[in-house]
């Protein structure tokens, strides 16, 4: 295949002789160049054309596949979307360009959380899996956009009639999301998408837990977990963000056996009925006379004992603290080294139990906790330190402080400790044997930048519990087990009953076990189905299983997997690339992908990353119509991966101004065919400035090839930028008499020379720009090549260079151009136009330069309209400057009469 030959030619407007000399037909060049509508134009034709389409006949060796993130369906894209998957689709034009047959999906995310908040608002509904399903359903509101509908006022529904509403918004919101992608020009198989709520998802998702199951890499387990009181369901630690919060320290006696108080401080003294322990460092002198006793707690009464502890801190507050279960994750840690008892006390609900609870049995123990039952921590709080003060027991005033606390990442209250039953997969944080297989993943994985790794390796290595997988929510995919009730009544957790993978996907709240019949669900001697969901990464984690038909596809699940890239963001490698290495490591003893190619974030006007949640998101829309998609996705390709870049129109702007002179110098190029043949013969090439201007190119299409292959899209674009303004700015204003022909009946081989140069480069030219402007580069390729320049080869140095005879450099290009800046430079200093001739010039040259100076002189006087005597000379030291024109310099010159300005018609 020539490298300069479209992919698949046709036989319409391309062919190639016997020597393998490429001819193309300049079909019709507009009078007018623009890149209003091309984005509509354009994505209908590929869509027509199955452009993108992947060809499943593949062999593995000849795919290239990516993980596509599947944006969350919960609103609208912004334009840290844009910026992210404009990078990965550089990638995929590239590498498709390079002949690989690329698998490039798209999923949606559309179960989970934000998903179930956005249809709550959205229709004024809430989830009540109690209510019967009504069929034919209507909710009270259609579509209340950015508002909260206070739970109060939401009409609750059954759980089926509330997934249905979220799988009729999800949909509605998938064909907006599908558009503005389209808009952009993703070259995305659009015939390739999936829903991580979908059925084939389901399908995998439960298939691959109910494996991790038979293997023992999932289980469940009544233990202390993190819990956000106001989406009532556990939080694992990937989802955690760590916040200020303010809060006050207390300053609490407990008594020794002889009386002595033994002060702690506390944030959490609503916590005291719930205290197991105090907890001293081994080292610490002030307590060691206290290891091995027992002290009494203030109020309630309960004799706790004095223990020693290394993660204790001596040098915070008093140095000994209360052990609570549970205040925080240092109270879970204790309490499970030291073996201590479990004194829960705080309910799902963020409440305390409304129960006295039985470790508490002092008459005025009992009481205080009457004042406390059902309070929220808050007023309990109050209660207590009112109780403390009245009774002595709290030293001084409360001291107001700022405290690190944990928060669900889309929560807005601190989460609290609560113990439940829940599932869980293994994931290294508490197996040493698997933490070293994942971390070995990890060093096998190539990250693009490198400097990524590290946050792989610090969240594998601080991992301190399994992978938390079970969620109390309604729209997601359900844990496909049940359970057998007993004879009391009474569900046999350690004992699930599994479905057969034939029958996935089911939901326990519907689906009956074999062997059962409906109506013994719940009752004695029959079961009851799993009532959790798994979280949103249990499924997300699976998505080159999903997208590549691990189950419903096994012959193409063998062609695109393990994946070559995953592309995503640097905030979500502890979650989303984390937990997706797990999986395949687990299920298939690899990696899912060779590359992971990590973006940096956007940021507003204040450095500040641009989030949703904080309200100062640009939604992309407005931008793709108003500068162009385009221009939006040179903005882009700016930008390196893993670095975060500021949202700047004035860059959008540039783009724009780059794609139109695309536009405009191809015009310039092809003018000269008229409705003629163009050939492509790199023996045509014989003028020295020609054969220069090839030379750099040819250098500009290795490193730039370089560049891509190595993921750096932005050393790319700056390479292939750089050398088309230097071919503008230089090269078509030398050539552009020469290239005329001077109205030559006989096209002369100097006029030759340039005009296969001019459409050499442009065929160069168009193919490098393509991956980052796939619009404008479409455009141009339609006046005058078939097919789609989405799908011919990448460029290759080797013709370029044959063209340009070996020896030639970008630099005599250069050198010619300084010269006839020079010439310019006079004109613009006399403000005369640039027609008017010159009728005598000397020039001094570095030594450097003259030679190719010298050999374009034809070029240059031409262009700078030299019609008497042109003289060159080398320049003596101290003449010229080297910033200005390279250091050539017109020390003596004569200028002619203005050219008169041609009447308008």
């Amino acid at each position: 295949m020539s490298a300069l030959s479209p992919l698949e030619p046709t036989p319409s407007a391309t062919t190639a002789n016997a020597d393998g000399v490429i001819s193309a037909v300049v079909r019709e060049v507009p009078d007018k160049v623009s890149l209003d509508g091309l984005e509509d134009r354009f994505d209908a034709r590929w869509t027509a054309e199955g452009t993108y389409a992947f060809d499943r006949t593949a062999e593995r060796a000849d795919v290239y596949s990516i993980d596509t993130p599947p944006p969350t369906v919960s609103g609208s894209l912004h334009v840290g979307h844009v910026f992210s998957y404009t990078h990965t689709d550089v990638v995929a034009r590239f590498q498709r360009m390079r002949g690989k047959r690329v698998f490039y999906p798209m999923g949606w995310d559309d179960n989970g959380l934000p998903t179930e908040r956005r249809v709550q608002n959205y229709y004024g509904v809430r989830c009540d899996p109690s209510l019967p399903y009504v069929e034919g359903y209507e909710p009270p509101l259609q579509g209340a956009e950015g508002k909260s509908v206070k739970a109060a006022d939401q009409q609750p529904i059954s759980r089926k009639n509330f997934v249905e509403l979220c799988e009729r918004l999800t949909a509605e919101d998938e064909k907006q999301f599908e558009a503005l992608w389209r808009h952009l020009g993703l070259s995305v198989d659009w015939t390739r998408t999936y829903q991580t709520i979908g059925q084939d998802a389901q399908a995998v998702a439960q298939t691959a837990f109910l494996r991790n199951l038979a293997r023992g890499e999932a289980y469940t387990a009544e233990a202390p977990g993190l819990w956000d009181v106001t989406f009532q369901t556990a939080v694992a630690q990937a989802e955690l963000e760590a916040r200020d919060y303010p809060g006050h320290f207390h300053k609490v006696n407990f008594h020794a056996p002889d009386g002595t108080p033994v002060q702690i401080e506390t944030t959490r003294p609503e916590l005291l009925p719930a205290c197991v322990a105090l907890i001293a460092h081994p080292d610490d002198e002030r307590y060691q006379h206290l290891f091995g006793t027992t002290v009494t707690s203030p109020l309630f009464g309960v004799e706790v004992p004095v223990l020693a502890h290394p993660a204790a801190e001596p040098d915070k507050g008093a140095g000994i603290a209360m052990c609570c279960t549970f205040g925080d994750l240092t109270d879970v840690q204790w309490w499970r080294e030291l073996q201590l008892p479990t004194r829960s006390v705080l309910n799902r609900d963020g409440r305390l139990t409304r129960e006295t609870p039985e470790w508490i049995t002092s008459e005025a123990g009992v009481a205080m906790f009457a004042e406390m039952a059902g309070k929220t921590t808050f007023s309990a709080r109050t209660a207590v330190v009112d109780a403390l003060r009245a009774s002595g027991d709290l030293d001084g005033e409360p001291v107001p402080t700022q405290r690190k606390t944990n928060f669900f990442e889309k929560g807005d209250k601190p989460l609290e400790i609560v113990t439940s039953r829940q599932w869980y997969i293994r994931n290294g944080g508490r197996d040493a044997e698997l933490n070293a297989q994942l971390l070995a993943r990890g060093s096998e994985l190539s990250f693009h930048p490198d400097f990524m790794r590290v946050r792989y390796e610090n969240w594998v290595g601080g991992l301190n519990g399994d992978w938390l997988i079970s969620r109390q929510r309604f729209f997601g995919v359900p844990i496909p087990v049940w359970y057998p009730v007993d004879a009391e009544g009474q569900p046999v957790w350690d004992s699930p009953i599994v479905p057969d993978e034939a029958s996935l996907p089911i939901d326990p709240s519907s689906d009956v076990p074999a062997g059962y019949t409906a109506e013994q669900r719940g009752q004695a001697g029959g079961f009851v189905g799993d009532p959790d969901i798994m979280d949103t990464w249990a499924t997300s984690s699976l998505t080159p299983q999903i997208a590549g038909g691990w189950l419903s596809d096994p012959d193409l699940f063998a062609r695109v997997f393990p994946m070559n890239l995953r592309p995503q963001g640097q905030d979500i490698i502890r979650t989303w690339l984390f937990s997706t290495v797990v999986r395949s490591h687990l299920e298939h003893g690899s990696l899912p992908w060779s590359d992971a190619a990590i973006s940096g974030w956007i940021l507003d006007p204040d450095r500040k990353k641009m989030s949703k949640s904080k309200g100062n998101v640009v939604t992309p829309m407005g931008l793709l119509e108003e500068h162009g998609s385009d221009a939006v996705r040179y903005w882009a390709a700016s930008a390196r991966l893993g670095t975060d870049a500021a949202f700047e129109v004035g860059q959008m702007k540039i783009g724009r101004r780059l794609a139109i002179k695309i536009l405009n110098a191809s015009k310039f190029a092809l003018s000269f065919a008229g409705e003629g043949e163009i050939r492509l013969d790199p023996a045509a090439v014989t003028v020295p400035l020609d054969r220069a201007m090839l030379a750099g190119l040819a250098d500009v299409v290795d490193a730039a090839t370089e560049a891509l292959a190595a993921y750096d899209h932005t050393r790319a674009l700056e390479l292939s930028e750089t050398f088309f303004w230097t071919f503008c700015d230089d090269y078509l204003e030398l050539v552009k008499d020469r290239a005329y022909g001077g109205g030559e009946a006989e096209v002369s081989a100097e006029t030759l020379s340039s005009r296969t140069a001019l459409a050499l480069a442009l065929d160069t030219m168009l193919r490098l720009f393509a991956p980052v402007l796939p619009f404008a580069t479409e455009e141009v390729w339609s006046w005058w090549r078939d097919g789609s320049v989405h799908t011919a080869p990448w460029p290759v140095a080797a013709p370029l260079r044959a063209a340009a005879g070996g020896e030639a450099r970008l630099d005599e290009l250069t050198a010619a151009g300084n010269a006839l800046a020079a010439l310019r430079k006079i004109k613009s200093e006399a403000k005369v136009s640039m027609r008017t001739p010159i009728l005598l010039a000397e020039v001094a040259v570095p030594a450097a330069s003259l030679a190719a100076v010298e050999q374009a002189v034809g070029d240059i006087r031409g262009a700078g309209r030299v019609t008497g005597e042109l003289t060159l000379r080398e320049a003596s030291e101290g003449e010229g400057s080297v910033d200005v024109q390279g250091g050539i310099v017109v020390v003596r010159s004569e200028l002619g009469e203005p050219e008169a300005r041609k009447p308008k018609a």
